[in-house]
């Protein structure tokens, strides 16, 4: 049985990737994560079905030791905006630097392995054309801290390894209550964004047609049913979610920086791997059936958990 390393485990996508890793039963699973009470509390819950490794991935032994026995690793681990873009250094050190050491590792040690990388539609920067393919001219004094330290990474695996595959995510539709949610895109663009659940479907299908996917670069979309625009993205989730404090702290205080575009050629990865299964209309749909006293609750309930702390 194959063995497969996530990285960010904890978070938005990396959870979906491990329930669907667990559907297929065939693998071993190594999801790895800091050591926070939050995520042992989000890993605890697969108990003995996983292993779980706490550690960061810039400077621990024994996940350095981990890198060396694994067939795939699934690296979603970084720093997100807007904390990326306002502390530049820790958008380094935490993306950069983990990414690093894990090219270096797998570079020396184990050749073999295939790095699955969540990079980011952002590292366009300012384009004029709505609709941008992979092969968009990059203008990289026009990027932002996290958009750059993203590029950087890319160029690191493509110059160092044999076998990954780059995957560049655009706004990643999730619960802005429970999850991070980037608002840092601006309300008058059209841009098409995907899903929590097919972002995390498409990594785990991945593995099943990595040979295909060898050596190549992604835009991830969900697709036709996937496109919207910044404000009425923003009205609807503020309908269904309710007014949240980093909303409000992108909408005084942060650049507009997370450039999302239309991709014209996402289609290609769903060919491949035919992960789209969701719309936007589909993800409120789930959204507002649980109800707005859920997320209140699960609200005050994460302010009581903060305090605690």
């Amino acid at each position: 049985m194959k063995t497969v390393l996530i990285t960010g485990a904890a978070g938005t996508i990396g959870k979906k990737v491990i329930k669907y890793l667990l559907i297929e039963g065939k693998y071993n699973i190594i999801a790895v994560d800091l050591k926070t009470r939050h995520n042992r509390h989000v890993l605890g819950k697969y108990k003995k079905r996983i292993e779980a490794l706490y550690a960061d991935i810039t400077n621990d032994a024994k996940f350095e030791e981990t890198l060396k026995k694994c067939d795939y690793v699934i690296h979603l681990a970084g720093v997100m905006p807007p904390l990326a873009d306002l502390n530049a250094n820790l958008s380094y050190e935490g993306d950069y630097k983990g990414t690093e050491k894990i090219v270096r590792v797998l570079n020396f040690f184990n050749p073999k392995c295939h790095l699955l990388y969540a990079s980011s539609t952002c590292i366009y920067g300012p384009q004029k054309n709505e609709e941008i393919s992979v092969n968009a001219k990059i203008e990289e004094e026009s990027l932002s801290p996290y958009a750059k330290t993203k590029l950087d990474s890319e160029k690191l695996i493509k110059e160092k390894l044999n076998n990954y595959s780059i995957y560049r995510l655009p706004v990643v539709l999730t619960n802005p209550i429970e999850e991070n949610y980037i608002f840092s895109y601006k309300s008058s663009d059209k841009f098409e964004v995907v899903s929590e659940e097919d972002a995390g479907y498409m990594f785990s299908r991945a593995i099943d047609k990595i040979e295909e996917l060898n050596k190549k670069t992604f835009n991830v979309g969900g697709g036709e049913s996937c496109i919207t625009t910044g404000s009425k993205l923003n009205k609807d989730i503020l309908k269904t979610f309710g007014l949240s404090s980093k909303y409000l702290k992108t909408k005084m205080f942060i650049d507009k920086n997370f450039y999302s575009y239309i991709y014209k050629d996402s289609n290609k990865l769903d060919e491949i791997l035919s992960f789209r299964n969701d719309s936007i209309d589909s993800y409120f749909l789930r959204a507002k059936r649980k109800g707005k006293n859920y997320y209140l609750r699960k609200l005050l309930g994460k302010l009581f958990y903060q305090n605690k702390k």
